[in-house]
């Protein structure tokens, strides 16, 4: 039969796999309150992404408790798990992907993002911060707020804002995709652990069977 180290560290990573499933669900949804960094570094893109992640690992997990509870002789639930388990990993690479392609380029990405801020938000942005307008004290500032009050205000700072908005949004971002790619990891270990599962009970069937034209004798 499946070993008791075998079976728990099976138990273990699907605890795991439902653990990165919640994190990647809660967050998709944390992440969708009103921040003003948050909500310019993080785009809806990204939060329906993590979103759609959550639920293929979550229901993964529930795929695997149907089938780790079938009888030795039955492990059609395990191989359709392991499928499960590759689709979940080509979903994490291109997610993280895509995240981590969004980083290449992230001085135009966010100022287009700047620009489709309302003035308010950009205002906002900007006394967070502690500078004004974007690549330059011309290009997208507003006046307004407690840091870019006034044009004098503005030319006394001589601070923009790129720099600050790439250094957090890089730091956000980069995060995410670690944390992701770090799925694959569960997701590795859960296929090679049900693998593990799938080769011991076939073995034990066989021997059962083996045993069984021997007149139930066994092996000496």
């Amino acid at each position: 039969m499946v070993s008791k180290r075998l079976m728990g560290a099976w138990v273990f990573f699907d605890f795991l796999l439902l653990s990165a499933g919640i994190v990647s669900l809660v967050l998709s949804f944390v992440w969708r309150k009103p921040d003003l960094l948050i909500n310019l570094s993080i785009s809806n893109a990204d939060l329906t992404a993590g979103l759609i992640l959550g639920i293929f690992l979550i229901a993964t997990f529930f795929l695997s408790i149907g089938a780790i509870v079938q009888r030795n002789y039955v492990t059609i639930g395990l191989v359709l798990l392991n499928w499960m388990l590759i689709l979940d990993a080509l979903v994490i690479l291109v997610i993280g992907t895509f995240i981590w392609f969004a980083t290449l380029k992230e001085e135009d990405n966010f100022h287009a993002r700047f620009a489709a801020q309302s003035a308010t938000n950009r205002i906002g942005i900007q006394d967070k911060l502690g500078c004004c307008g974007y690549f330059n004290l011309t290009d997208l500032v507003e006046i307004g707020g407690s840091v870019c009050s006034s044009q004098a205000a503005v030319t006394a700072l001589n601070t923009t804002c790129v720099l600050p908005i790439i250094d957090f949004a890089d730091v956000t971002l980069n995060d995410m995709f670690t944390t992701v790619y770090g799925f694959m990891a569960v997701v590795i270990c859960m296929f090679l652990a049900s693998l593990c599962v799938i080769k011991k009970r076939n073995e034990d069937e066989r021997f059962k069977k083996i045993d069984a034209k021997r007149g139930g004798k066994g092996f000496v």
